[in-house]
């Protein structure tokens, strides 16, 4: 298998300290969300004094409806679209990204692999998996440390599925996919591993202030729909357990597109640094 896709590995081996810190990063965090929800009520700790959290805090709980982040879907959707669960996610696809092309291209080692009878395609290819194996894994220990959290905590369990769970953690694999394809785009056709990584935190930034600002403002309501945070709702995965099928189609065709237009750039551009 390593064998048949060198460069995939070898871009998976090159960072493998790095994915461990971060999926055990994930997984702590993730499993302390999950005891705060079991062991407070989140009612307690965001609806103090019988107060209703003002409708923007839906953004910190993922949701685009009715779920407050005072309940159980909305506390551990919290957890699926924290800050810090974003900072893991740009983490991975950021440094993934631009070590795609970009990497190669400002250090000249570009040249080198060229000269090697590897098509563009397979470059682009085969590091675009390894950007996606990444991805996938650490959504995977995000979703298996909620669920089994969730099937260990009767009270969870009452308020929210298993199944709405793996419905949160496709989306969180849409959701990373969303960014991805634009970050690829970047690299393929920028020529500093600065400018992927700026790229991909800005969107990550920017799209979640977007959509906060939205839902606080009423005359910004519609600017919710640029921002991938819109589609991405766990916490109304959680609290319903249906999938969104219409969210995950946006986010899947705006990683996809992403994508296409990486390989079209790369297939056009100079590779000399």
């Amino acid at each position: 298998m390593r064998s048949r896709f060198p460069l995939l590995w070898l871009a998976l081996h090159r960072r493998r300290r790095m994915l461990v810190a971060l999926l055990l990063g994930m997984v702590v965090f993730e499993t302390l969300i999950v005891v705060i929800a079991s062991t407070l009520s989140p009612g307690q700790l965001f609806a103090g004094g019988g107060r209703t959290p003002p409708g923007a805090f839906k953004a910190f709980s993922g949701s685009t409806g009715d779920v407050s982040i005072a309940s159980y879907p909305g506390l551990l959707g919290a957890g699926l679209v924290h800050p810090f669960w974003i900072a893991l996610q740009l983490t991975v696809i950021g440094s993934l990204a631009a070590a795609a092309v970009a990497a190669d291209v400002e250090s000249g080692t570009i040249e080198l692999l060229m000269a090697r009878p590897v098509s563009r395609n397979r470059l682009l290819a085969e590091r675009t998996a390894a950007l996606a194996i990444a991805s996938v894994a650490l959504n995977a220990a995000a979703t298996l440390v909620v669920a089994a959290g969730v099937a260990l905590s009767p009270k969870l369990h009452h308020a929210v599925s298993i199944g709405g769970v793996f419905v949160a953690g496709l989306l969180g694999c849409a959701f990373a996919l969303s960014l991805t394809g634009p970050a690829l785009a970047v690299s393929a056709v920028g020529r500093r591993k600065s400018q992927v990584v700026g790229a991909t935190i800005a969107l990550g930034a920017v799209g979640f202030a977007v959509n906060f600002v939205a839902l606080a403002w009423s005359k910004a309501a519609p600017l919710r729909y640029v921002s991938a945070f819109h589609y991405y709702a766990p916490g109304d995965a959680l609290a319903h357990g249906t999938v969104p099928w219409a969210a995950l189609g946006v986010l899947t065709a705006v990683g996809v597109a992403g994508i296409a237009v990486a390989f079209r750039l790369l297939a056009r551009r100079d590779l000399a640094p």
